[in-house]
């Protein structure tokens, strides 16, 4: 059987009579059922609108080829600009921002956007939000008026170069790429690895570390700068689309008008990941909605015994527990945004969220494939990629163990870091 994942258009059914559609929709409903608590409500109308929009543009050009696009771990690029010109890209940032928004309606957008492909969600997120926040509060005014508008307009694609080789979780000790100054010039030396967007973005924002004071610095690294080259890392088995290089600077030139002038040190950079580890609560929160609306979809049409499946004990089990891990992480990450927009996030906030909801989403993916039952590994039931794509949301920025030191430290008041 070939499955369409049909999304339902109601929200909070509790009836036993299904209220969602038999195909794909072509547009977005106005209430998502996964929303059960109603989060969508602290919105603002003009946010509404703009999500709905949002909501509107991946069913109609992002679902339809997801999936081959995943198989083929080919990325959607023609997409982005279309999707830039929703004015949601930049939203932060007052150089380019359409209107006043809540970090809760920025969530939001993530979330959309992995509702439906958490790979998409992380191709826009690498440049709208690593590679824009790296500008954004590392950047000098003058770099971020030259910068942050061409990437809002998605006239500009941006990378972000930290992971390395042999740094992952040290990075703020063990990042071994360096930058020597000579004039009004730096030369870069080293590697990079898992770099998203690499392999064709028009700016890759690099960390590495100075030799005269051993402090990191970020450069703004222009495609085809001589020495600069990136390789597509071939063979993965999550996030697909994604067109994640290994990264080799040898001898690279940047001219210090493009380091980022408010960058003296790794802990101006932990601001950038703080903001960037809520987007990523948030995209493990849009692919639980993903995979627990496929799984509630295909398992009022599957039929056995002579019933369909959901109205078996077993599946609804299933169904409810994910439901619950679902409504439980729309609120930390609605609570997590919210203490940004106040100025009182702590890093403890953001790595508790990224830590818990993250680890909700791998249980919810793996109940929603079970309920699929066999089926449930192929593409077409929309579990799948999902299940699939939850392994790289788990890891990045900062694996689950990592974040709870973070919070640990925040406890204690002790770093058990090595």
């Amino acid at each position: 059987m070939t499955f369409t994942s049909p999304v339902p258009t109601t929200a909070g059914t509790t009836t036993g009579t299904p209220t969602g559609p038999t195909t794909g929709p072509t547009t977005g409903p106005a209430v998502l059922d996964a929303d059960f608590y109603g989060f969508q409500d602290l919105l603002t109308p003009r946010e509404q609108e703009a999500v709905l929009a949002v909501r509107e543009f991946m069913e109609r050009e992002v679902r339809p080829l997801a999936d081959d696009y995943w198989e083929r771990a080919e990325c959607p690029v023609h997409l982005f600009k279309p999707f830039a010109e929703l004015g949601t890209v930049g939203a932060a940032w007052p150089e380019c921002a359409p209107f006043e928004s809540s970090a809760v309606f920025r969530g939001w957008i993530g979330m959309e956007l992995a509702r439906v492909d958490s790979s998409f969600c992380t191709f826009v997120g690498v440049s709208s939000g690593l590679a824009m926040s790296a500008i954004g509060l590392g950047g000098s005014p003058e770099q971020r008026a030259q910068w942050l508008p061409p990437m809002a307009s998605g006239d500009v694609i941006g990378a972000f170069g930290l992971t390395e080789p042999l740094s992952g979780s040290d990075t703020a000790k063990g990042l071994r790429t360096t930058a020597t100054r000579h004039g009004d010039t730096w030369t870069l030396h080293g590697a990079k690895r898992w770099i998203g967007n690499a392999t064709f973005a028009d700016v890759v924002v690099v960390w590495a570390k100075d030799t005269d004071d051993d402090q990191v610095k970020g450069f703004l690294v222009r495609k085809g700068t001589p020495g600069f080259t990136a390789t597509k890392i071939e063979r993965k088995q999550s996030l697909r689309i994604v067109q994640n290089a290994d990264i080799v600077l040898d001898g690279v030139e940047v001219a210090e008008a493009d380091r980022l002038q408010r960058i003296d040190r790794f802990r101006d950079v932990a601001q950038v990941l703080r903001v960037t580890r809520d987007g990523v609560s948030w995209q493990a929160l849009g692919t639980m909605v993903g995979a627990y609306e496929a799984a509630v979809a295909y398992t009022r049409q599957r039929e056995q015994f002579g019933h369909p499946i959901a109205s078996y004990q077993l599946i609804q089990d299933k169904l409810a527990t994910a439901y619950a891990n679902v409504t439980a992480s729309f609120a930390m990450c609605v609570r997590v945004a919210q203490l940004q927009d106040a100025g009182t996030q702590r890093d403890a906030h953001a790595a508790m969220a990224k830590s818990f909801v993250t680890t909700r989403m791998r249980e919810t993916v793996a109940l929603c494939r079970e309920a699929c039952g066999g089926n449930g590994i192929t593409l077409d039931t929309g579990v799948a990629r999902y299940f699939a794509d939850a392994e790289a949301v788990y890891t990045f920025e900062g694996t689950r163990d990592m974040n709870n030191l973070i919070v640990g430290r925040e406890i204690t008041g002790h770093a058990a870091f090595v």
